[in-house]
């Protein structure tokens, strides 16, 4: 916490936030300081006479000296006020009182309205309860700050121990007693002496965070439909002459038809220019000259004048910010702050910002059409709602989607992505009518569980296809594309795009090919391919790729070469009818003379004959053709579009991908349940982590981790009914010796010790010691070979019954939670990383996945004649531990291994388990925007 100098607040600093509004403008929140007087002074003087009396209950016309100490000095305990700012005045604040049981407090409202200021002698945790108020700037009420101002409130509160909010508030204030009814918390409510009465917890609920999600949806998706629908575009940096970054975002704002106004905005520019020759745009020195309002400013001014130029925007209260200029995080240190004041000034304005060293935006609508980019074609009005954060991969998708004939609803380049990200696009797109696919190039996460809720909840309702760069490394993301982000390894991020029904492609090319399927084709119902054309070859090419992509192809029907239009238009009409195909394949080549050279080809008529065989037949339709180079262009030069691919392994990917996400749409809307066992003991199990964590803490002086003992390790999985096989030490043979008649012959000699336990070549395990013999020749031999046993850490285990050896892991992964984590044991399937995620809480889905989902799956399910193994008793095992990782944040690691899954049940030979003070759910905290 800061010393409490008038530059150095006495709160802590993460008190202070950006939020995104009701309608899409941004205000800064942070709390009532000293040195606020003024500002508070000249706020209460913009509010109405109604708002005062709703706030005091009585005619309250100025503030008094001791009304304005009152309200600018908090102790940040007991009393603490927050103001929502916009530019450097306050727009609405809100303060909290500690009462005790009888509502008495040092500072309450009730104090104040009998004059009775007391500002001395309170200590903090006097109650567990305070008294709340608001009062709101009229000229800003129904924005939704209040809202956001009692979600900082809370939080607040919270943290200082405060467990319960009370307010007091008259019948007719409805906005004010509504912003207390929809917060979601559990309250009560009472009506006595003419005034409402609220009394509610300020723990978060699932209610709470539901409407704090919703709230965050609205406002992000309108704060972005903002950027993409001006009505009125400022480009800062038009130059005289044509060329350069500024003038080129002009000429491509003229050339897309932009339906509203445009001005060009230079320092340069003499005083008194009307006009920007020879395009006729409207001319000024700066933002503030311009006689009307401007809704967006594109700044492509050196990143040296972009304050000013941002500056000027914020006092001409323009809307929203793309920057396109470079010279900031990507080129070191200076580079970096220089951002960072660029995304502080202009929230703080109520501006949101796309870039700084951004590509540009595109809006296709033929009510806007916007194409404030540096794209060098007007892409083609459609359905496809692209994002990225290169402008040189954002070339190369609008590049080919407009050779492919798809056309986009909206573009976003966000660049450096200093504020407006992914998870944004996100937003709007999932409420935007106009886009139906959403294509998106990452090269990092800023908010992974946001993200996945997000692109969750989108891809419900529309596919969402990702090409995520840096998939090894993050060393060679460009340093500004990557800040400020989080990095999650490849496989936490795949667990986390395929549980939110995520297509997630390899490159670009495939990026392109599975939007260009989906953009043009309906879902298929489920995996069986129709393959059909004239060349054998080709299709058999095809139905490999097929199988190869975990469809399900009929054998392929030759036309022969000499197949026409008419053949194709009747093969694939029937194969469509067919009701066991869910997808039609086509193959094409060049007809082939009896010369064997390639024969006249009309791709018009063939494109005719296969756009009347595939509409309106609620399947998918697509081709792989050799040699036709005109034939994908005349598919798509038509209402019914059939999409075409030059190879039949990059047609066939796409439909797998197309049918694997079709699998997941159907299966989410019956996406499990995380199941409750009746024999979990969640309340032992926290307190049990509790004392654990404090005697650690106590004794070792840190946080952690901590590796717990075995039989902690025991009683803690007992308590989510989990029990690992005993293992009793065997420091020497004659202990082990009676360990093994103490858990029953046969039975195991084991090392545990870490840097042994998994090295299998060095034979620290040995099984299916019958009798004591056996087991003090192996003691000695382990002994020989490996150490002293002091070193060793032997246990004697009795043997389980033979099975398959499996390894079950959750792990809090600090990005996105806890991950839980399946394959089985032994080097091939470390070498091979044959391991599956799903993040927790897991489904009853989920784990039925989980353990079909790893390439040597089959080794479980009766391979080679072997007997299969209880399936049904592993799930079960892995969503015992879902949900001990979910209940235990502490938990950060648990590890069973060997878990032997025997034809009928399963024995856990090795248990470890790791605690930690688990990091701070920032997902379940007030809305705020990313920091700069």
């Amino acid at each position: 916490m800061a010393a409490g100098t008038p530059h150095e607040p006495a709160y802590p600093v993460h008190w202070e936030a950006d939020v995104v509004l009701r309608d899409g403008g941004t205000a800064h929140i942070r709390p009532i300081r000293p040195d606020d007087a003024e500002r508070l002074v000249d706020f209460y003087a913009e509010v109405s006479d109604e708002s005062k009396y709703y706030r005091f209950f009585a005619p309250y016309p100025r503030l008094s000296d001791r009304d304005v100490r009152r309200f600018t000095h908090h102790d940040y305990v007991d009393r603490v006020g927050l103001a929502a700012m916009v530019g450097d005045e306050f727009i609405a604040t809100v303060r909290y009182d500690r009462v005790d049981a009888q509502g008495q407090a040092a500072s309450t409202d009730a104090a104040f309205k009998d004059a009775a200021f007391r500002d001395e002698g309170r200590g903090p945790g006097v109650a567990a309860q305070a008294e709340v108020a608001f009062l709101v700037q009229d000229a800003h009420q129904g924005r939704g700050v209040a809202s956001a101002l009692l979600e900082h409130i809370a939080a607040v509160a919270r943290e200082r121990g405060i467990r319960r909010f009370v307010a007091e508030v008259l019948p007719a204030n409805r906005r004010m007693i509504k912003v207390f009814t929809d917060a979601g918390y559990t309250q009560k409510r009472s009506f006595e002496d003419g005034v409402v009465h609220l009394e509610f917890g300020l723990e978060p609920t699932d209610a709470s965070v539901e409407v704090m999600r919703a709230r965050e949806l609205r406002a992000e998706a309108r704060s972005v439909r903002r950027l993409l629908s001006p009505r009125s575009v400022a480009v800062v940096g038009t130059g005289r002459q044509p060329g350069g970054v500024g003038r080129t975002v002009l000429g491509n704002l003229l050339a897309s038809g932009f339906t509203g106004r445009l001005h060009a905005v230079n320092k340069a520019f003499e005083p008194g220019r009307e006009t920007l020759e020879p395009e006729g745009v409207p001319a000024y020195r700066s933002v503030t000259e311009i006689p009307e309002p401007v809704d967006l400013a594109v700044i492509a001014v050196p990143a040296q004048s972009a304050l000013e130029a941002v500056a000027d925007c914020g006092r001409h209260e323009v809307q929203g910010l793309v920057v396109v200029a470079a010279g900031y995080t990507e080129t070191g240190e200076e580079g970096r702050d220089r951002q960072r004041e660029l995304v502080r000034r202009a929230r703080a304005d109520g501006m949101r910002v796309i870039g700084p060293n951004a590509f540009g935006i595109v809006n296709a609508s033929p009510d806007i059409r916007l194409n404030a980019s540096l794209a060098p074609e007007t892409p083609l009005c459609g359905r496809v709602g692209l994002f990225t954060q290169s402008g040189a991969i954002g070339i190369a998708l609008l590049a080919g989607l407009h050779r492919r004939g798809i056309g986009l609803s909206s573009f976003v380049s966000v660049g450096n992505r200093a504020d407006v990200s992914g998870n944004d696009l996100l937003q709007y797109w999932h409420e935007d009518p106009d886009t139906d696919v959403v294509l998106m190039y990452l090269e990092s996460f800023g908010n992974p569980r946001k993200f996945t809720r997000l692109a969750r909840r989108t891809a419900r309702t529309k596919p969402v296809v990702v090409v995520k760069g840096g998939r090894h490394t993050a060393s060679g993301i460009p340093a500004g594309h990557a800040v400020p982000s989080t990095r999650v390894p490849d496989a936490t991020a795949d667990a986390l795009f395929r549980q939110a029904g995520v297509i997630r492609v390899d490159t670009v090319t495939e990026l392109l090919d599975v939007g260009l399927l989906l953009g043009t084709q309906p879902l298929p119902a489920d995996d069986r391919v129709a393959v059909v054309g004239n060349s054998e070859s080709l299709g058999v090419l095809a139905h490999d790729a097929c199988l190869n992509a975990a469809l399900r192809p009929s054998p392929p029907r030759d036309l022969t070469t000499a197949a026409g239009p008419d053949d194709f238009r009747a093969a694939v009409t029937a194969a469509l009818a067919d009701p066991e195909a869910d997808a039609v394949l086509v193959t094409a080549i060049p007809p082939v003379g009896a010369d064997g050279a390639s024969a006249p080809w009309d791709s018009a008529a063939l494109a005719r004959a296969l756009h009347d065989a595939a509409k309106g037949a609620g399947k998918p339709v697509l081709v792989t053709h050799l040699a036709l180079d005109d034939l994908p262009q005349a598919l798509l030069d038509a209402d019914t579009r059939v999409p075409a691919y030059p190879a039949a392994e990059r047609a066939v990917r796409a439909l797998a991908e197309a049918a694997h996400y079709a699998r997941w749409r159907r299966q989410e809307a019956d996406p499990g349940r995380v199941p409750q066992f009746e024999d979990v003991d969640e309340a032992s199990a926290r307190a049990q982590v509790a004392a654990l964590l404090t005697d650690h803490e106590e004794r070792d002086g840190g946080p952690g981790p901590h590796l717990l003992g075995a039989s902690d390790t025991s009683r803690l999985l007992a308590r989510y009914g989990i029990h690992p096989r005993t293992a009793l030490p065997a420091p020497t043979a004659d202990s082990a010796a009676e360990a093994a008649r103490l858990v029953g012959y046969p039975v195991a000699l084991k090392t545990t010790v870490e840097r042994l336990r998994h090295r299998a070549d060095l034979g620290g395990v040995r099984l299916d010691l019958a009798e004591e013999d056996d087991l003090r020749r192996a003691f000695r031999e382990l002994t020989q070979s490996l150490g002293a046993p002091r070193d060793l850490g032997l246990v004697v285990q009795s043997m389980a019954r033979r099975g398959v050896d499996t390894v079950v892991r959750a792990a809090v992964d600090p990005a996105v939670g806890a991950v839980l984590s399946f394959g089985l044991a032994g080097p091939a399937s470390e070498l091979l990383g044959d391991v599956a995620h799903r993040l927790v809480p897991a489904t009853d889905r989920d784990a039925h996945e989980l353990v079909r989902s790893i390439k040597a799956a089959p080794l479980l399910f009766g391979y080679r004649g072997t007997e299969p193994v209880d399936t049904a008793a592993l799930e079960e095992l892995l969503l015992r531990i879902s949900l001990l990782a979910h209940d235990l944040p502490e938990a950060v690691s648990v590890d069973l291994e060997p878990v032997v899954v025997a034809p009928r049940g399963l024995t856990v030979l090795g248990a470890q388990v790791r605690l930690a003070r688990p990091p701070a759910r920032t997902d379940l905290g007030p809305r705020s925007l990313a920091s700069y």
